[in-house]
């Protein structure tokens, strides 16, 4: 027997509000403490992952006046924003600059991709390298917690998925829903979505409440919870695979050819479209991984020297990248939906400030050929730069700062912690009153510790 486990609250008020018991708070729990406090349910979340880690330095938080050895060829350029600079690669997002702020002081201590991002997004002090968390990331966390089985469009999709994260002991039901093709495609389509035939789509569903009848003859009062939670994975399933909301939602071939251009027509300005395409049909939890071939040789933005001219690199990606977020930001606050959505572009950590060199392992985009020394920039968690937007933010702002020449935060600086609580705030989740259960039975805190940035916010 494990000892009562608390986190913020007396008892009586946990089970006041229906926060106890082996799946943490219920949505009707969690839809009246949102009902208490104000908080809207429909706040959503967007995040722009940029796998492998982009360079602080070329994007966010330029150093002009460091040595050769530490800020490479990119000037700085003013913005909308006085007294915001970004890099010269950058001018899309210099025109917008008064809408969107930035963070650059974020620190951990996950040195590798897998660490990174694991940190990042479940808040706990991963060492070693896996593949997958131990611990649920707050997506899959938000989306147990406004789990709703009947609902006909899902409430976290992946576009695709961040690397390296998933639910762990919440188990596979609250995982993101996968879009892995290239929406800029001719013949782009979602697999399992909304059947096309009004008499398939009610076969399907006829087919599925007579399976569930006899289902429920068989069981066994101790497989309950198991199969509920099978139920409700079917369920969803089913209502996927028969919903005409669905089906127009991921049909970004609906809109307008001078809004696809606008975002670019190439695979990530497609993506940003289709994810704010989902949070307008009612998605709340996104992720648009922004990868593959527009990287460059390795698929991702890890520009080691061995990978990537990290100047050629960032040269080539920056303008399919700074097209796609500025349309996706501007659109968000043009369609009213900035009080709502905030949107977050960030990856697992910045890079070295001091350049190194080493020689290229192959041919491809943005590498030079095998054998030729090429400069690159590695692994840095001691400093990474986020853009935050929308979710009622104080827009045209900087918060913290780094040294010159961008190896460490010196000013006000925010932890894994501190970065999650943000989330949860603007998702209405109050992590200090909701712990869930692991394998073993043990009840854990969705956060260790942290706090929401402070200034981020009015």
């Amino acid at each position: 027997m494990h000892p009562p486990h608390r986190v913020g609250l007396p008892r009586r008020e946990f089970l006041r509000l229906g926060l106890l018991g082996a799946s943490g708070l219920t949505l009707s729990g969690l839809q009246r403490l949102r009902a208490t406090t104000g908080t809207s349910a429909r706040t959503a979340i967007i995040v722009v992952w940029l796998p492998g880690g982009a360079s602080h330095i070329e994007t966010y938080d330029p150093k002009p006046l460091a040595a050769d050895e530490y800020r490479g060829p990119f000037a700085p350029i003013d913005t909308s924003t006085n007294g915001i600079q970004l890099c010269e690669l950058l001018p899309h997002h210099a025109r917008i600059a008064h809408r969107f702020s930035l963070l650059r002081s974020m620190v951990h201590t996950g040195f590798c991709h897998q660490q990174g991002t694991q940190q990042l997004f479940t808040g706990h002090p991963v060492r070693i390298l896996k593949q997958k968390p131990d611990h649920p990331d707050f997506l899959t966390i938000a989306n147990h917690q406004r789990f709703d089985a009947s609902r006909t469009i899902p409430n976290y999709v992946g576009i695709p998925p961040a690397n390296y994260t998933g639910a762990a002991y919440l188990g596979s039901t609250y995982d993101a829903f996968r879009v892995t093709g290239d929406p800029n495609t001719p013949n782009f389509h979602v697999p399992n979505i909304g059947l096309a035939k009004p008499a398939i789509r009610q076969r399907v569903k006829e087919r599925r409440d007579l399976r569930g009848s006899l289902d429920r003859l068989s069981r066994d009062i101790d497989t309950r919870h198991a199969m509920q939670a099978y139920d409700d994975f079917e369920l969803q399933a089913c209502n996927l695979l028969t919903s005409p909301e669905a089906r127009r939602a991921f049909d970004i071939g609906k809109e307008t050819e001078n809004t696809r251009n606008r975002y670019g027509r190439n695979r990530w300005g497609q993506q940003c479209l289709l994810a704010r395409r989902l949070v307008e049909a009612g998605v709340d939890l996104l992720t648009v991984q922004l990868g593959g071939k527009l990287c460059g040789r390795v698929g991702n933005w890890d520009d080691h020297p061995v990978n990537h001219n990290v100047f050629a690199g960032m040269k080539y990606r920056a303008p399919f990248f700074d097209q796609a977020v500025s349309a996706l930001v501007e659109d968000i606050y043009d369609r009213g939906l900035d009080r709502r959505v905030m949107v977050v572009v960030t990856g697992e950590f910045g890079r070295t400030p001091k350049i190194s060199y080493a020689a290229s392992t192959g041919k491809g985009t943005a590498s030079a050929a095998k054998g030729t020394v090429q400069p690159g920039r590695d692994h840095w968690p001691r400093a990474t730069s986020m853009l935050f937007a929308g979710g009622g933010i104080t827009p045209g702002q900087v918060i913290g700062a780094t040294d010159i020449r961008g190896a460490d935060a010196t000013q006000d600086i925010v932890g894994r912690g501190d970065f999650l609580a943000t989330m949860y705030r603007h998702l209405g989740i109050h992590p200090e009153n909701i712990a869930i259960n692991d394998f073993s039975g043990r009840p854990i805190p969705i956060l260790q510790s942290g706090n929401p940035i402070p200034g981020l916010t009015s």
